[in-house]
Order: C-alpha cells, then structure tokens, then sequence
C-alpha cells in the first residue's frame, strides 16, 4: 500500500490509497461518495451492487447491503443516530435506512424528475440538528429542499444564475450546529451559506469547481475541488491549510479522529490519516 504525507500545519495527513480491504473476488464500482458513522465505521457508496460496503477504520470488511436498490449512487449522510440518508440520483430519490439496511423513508418520485421541484437527478443531503432533511438539487435543477424529519416537504429556495442564492450546480452541501447550510456549488466555484430558511449569508470563493464537504468537531471545514485539492476553511471562512487530494475527492467525510476518506471512483476509498 503505497504511503504519502500531505497538508500542512496542523492538518497534515498520511495517504493510504487504496483503503479497504474487499472480500475474495470483488471488485470496485465506480465509488461516488463515502460517510462514517458514530463508530467510525466506513461506508462506500459505490455504482454498482452492493451499492453499500461498510468497513472499520482499519479497512477490514465488515458488511454490504442495497443489492437491487439503486439505480444511480450519488449523495451519503450519516446521522448521529446512524440512520444513513442516500441520494439515488438518476431514480430521483431520497432513501433513508437503518445502519444495516432496513429501508425506513422513501422520497421523490421514482423514475420521473421535475422541474425546479423536488427532484431531478440531485445531487447530496445532509441533515440539520432538529432532524431536518436538506437537498442540494444540482443536476437537473439549481435548488436546495427542505424536509422535516418525517420527510413532509417543506419548501424551496435557488433558481439557475450566477448572483447571490442562485446556483449553478449545488453539488454538495452540509449543516452546521447552528442549522446554517453549506451548499458547494460546482460551477459557480464558490461555497454559498445560508440560514435554515434560506436566506443568503454569504459566499467563500477560492474554489475550482468544489464537490463536497465535511465539517469536523472544532469547526473546520474540508472542501474537495477539481483541481484536485482539499482545502480547509475555519468557520469563518478563512482558507487554514490546503493539499493536493491523493484521488479526485468526488465525496470526503471524516471520523471522530480527524481522518478524511475520500471516494475514488473506480480505485474505492483514499484515507487521509492526520498525523
């Protein structure tokens, strides 16, 4: 397993690429995204079947789950609870499982996208504090949905544009402590913030293209562009350390001790182990 050391400062990183170890005779899909649960477990989110491959953090096997499922993988979320969210991209739907894959909620319309509505071909989720469900809808449209918990609809905001609140492709998102929404849109190259109701905050330019992000415990946040690179911001906003990203970084995620995982598409999953 060939060994790297990336980044700087305080978030410097040993790459392991490939990480996980697949049972005898499997082979990757095309990964495109990657999340950990409550106990660092690491679950791939592949194009193929099994569309769910959970790992430890050491990559040893653990389990799979979704064979027949899923149609397009795209978007993860893992809630403190381990409730695991899926975005189904080109089925244009939002799955939410238990953590050994019991279907438990099931939103969109299945086969059939809508226009500036919920969903056409989207692209993450994340989940808010109070259980709130948010949807960056970033292929066919150029929104963000909102759901309560029980995955009654809420309401919308973005239309396509390049002005503050519109989008490009709203790619990734994420919500912080405060339910402030983080939404990395691809081709406007900047990361756009946004109060629970949608109301412009402000915009982190600096970005080439920017996929994903993760927030960790102290408040930094990390930030996958198609440079390739992972670049961290501090919460306000301030660029603190950034590296080359050892794969394209289509999905990052962390653990309770600051590992990053990222997807590598057809290689599986690079673990940047901080140091």
């Amino acid at each position: 397993m060939a060994r790297l050391v990336f980044g700087t400062g305080a978030h410097t990183y040993d790459i392991y690429s490939t990480f996980g170890e697949l049972p005898a005779g499997w082979e990757w899909g095309n990964v495109s995204n990657v999340a950990c649960d409550s106990q660092d477990r690491v679950y791939a989110f592949q194009r193929k079947d099994p569309p769910i491959v959970i790992f430890d953090s050491e990559g040893r096997y653990l389990d799979s789950w979704g064979n027949g499922e899923m149609l397009d993988a795209h978007g993860i979320f893992i809630a403190p609870e381990d409730e695991v969210y899926l975005l189904d991209r080109d089925a244009h739907e939002l799955l939410k499982y238990t953590s050994d894959g019991k279907l438990l909620l099931r939103v969109g319309t299945r086969g059939r996208a809508h226009l500036q509505a919920p969903f056409n071909h989207p692209a993450d989720v994340a989940v808010a504090p109070n259980g709130d469900i948010f949807v960056a809808d970033g292929y066919g449209n150029s929104s963000v949905h909102r759901y309560s918990a029980d995955g009654t609809y809420l309401f919308s905001w973005g239309i396509p544009g390049e002005d503050d609140g519109e989008f490009s492709t709203p790619h990734g998102i994420w919500v912080d402590a405060r339910s402030r929404v983080y939404v990395t849109d691809r081709e406007n190259n900047c990361i756009q913030i946004f109060d629970a109701e949608g109301g412009f905050i402000t915009a982190w330019p600096g970005l080439y293209h920017p996929m994903d992000m993760w927030e960790d415990s102290e408040g930094a946040f990390y930030v996958t562009d198609q440079t390739s690179r992972v670049t961290v911001f501090d919460p306000e906003g301030r660029i603190i350390s950034r590296c080359r990203a050892p794969d394209a970084g289509h999905g990052i995620y962390g653990d309770s001790r600051g590992n990053l995982y990222l997807a590598a598409a057809w290689r599986g999953i690079a673990k940047m182990a901080r140091r």
